[in-house]
């Protein structure tokens, strides 16, 4: 059967999102079994904390289903019209995969340190404000920063021209990530592992209550940038066994609510 150019980049988009979806959920149910066997901290609350998060979660997902457009969309766009640097460069496949990969993920740091500036960082706030760290956490995003992340995310592939093959393969490693990284288990080999990746202890200072190492470790999928651009923090000065996770000002249970955590960003 043949198909105009069109789509064909439909199926492979639709095909890509059914492929996001099958890993998300693999990813999450590994990560929450292996928290369960071996935890690298006491196992936080999940009663108090769970509902908000995976309810974040449920109607972020929501909202972007709402949306005539996606980072994958954009890529075929461009393609089809030639807009984009590589779709003027021309270079093989594979190369032009590989470095629109790796500026994909450049640029989510760079976004990630933005979301920290005092312009952005209340959108930010809802993410640091959980007390405890776990897979759960990786969902726990206010729809206006996901809403904000998906238009620069957008603006990104459209400006790189990015391969569509990249863009698919990105947003399963950005989503694998963010649960690997946020996940309570104890990892053998951190120490050799962070060198190349983003470790659930590399990325758990990130969300320590002192500010210095809130703003420090911005890495998504790979920990180079935080290396590059001297935002590494190694270790939490109060250990990771005994660091205390969140904000001082949102430690009640009441503000870890669902509720709550929608009205955040325009509180004080």
């Amino acid at each position: 059967m043949n198909y105009s150019g069109i789509e064909l980049l439909h199926r492979i988009a639709a095909s890509g999102g059914g492929l996001r979806l099958g890993v998300f959920i693999a990813v999450l149910a590994l990560m929450l079994w292996l928290e369960s066997r071996w935890p690298r901290r006491d196992a936080p609350l999940r009663r108090s904390r769970w509902p908000a998060n995976f309810g974040l979660g449920a109607v972020n997902a929501l909202l972007l289903r709402l949306l005539p457009l996606l980072a994958v969309g954009v890529a075929m766009q461009a393609q089809l019209v030639g807009w984009g640097l590589f779709n003027q460069l021309h270079l093989p496949p594979v190369i032009a995969v590989l470095m629109a990969w790796l500026l994909l993920d450049c640029a989510i740091y760079w976004q990630h340190r933005a979301l920290h500036t005092p312009l952005l960082w209340r959108l930010h706030r809802p993410h640091h404000a959980d007390t405890a760290f776990d897979a759960s956490t990786a969902l726990r995003f206010h729809p206006l920063e996901i809403l904000l992340s998906m238009l620069y995310k957008m603006g990104v592939v459209l400006a790189l021209g990015a391969p569509v093959a990249a863009v698919i393969l990105f947003e399963i490693a950005l989503n694998a990530a963010a649960l690997f990284n946020h996940a309570n288990f104890d990892l053998p080999g951190d120490r050799w592992l962070r060198r190349i990746l983003v470790t659930p202890d590399f990325h758990r200072v990130h969300h320590s209550s002192h500010r210095h190492e809130i703003d420090s470790n911005y890495g998504n999928v790979l920990s180079v940038w935080d290396y590059l651009f001297g935002s590494y923090v190694a270790q939490p000065r109060d250990g990771h066994a005994s660091m205390q996770i969140g904000l001082a000002e949102f430690r009640d249970d009441s503000q870890q609510k669902i509720v709550p955590l929608l009205l955040q960003p325009f509180r004080p």
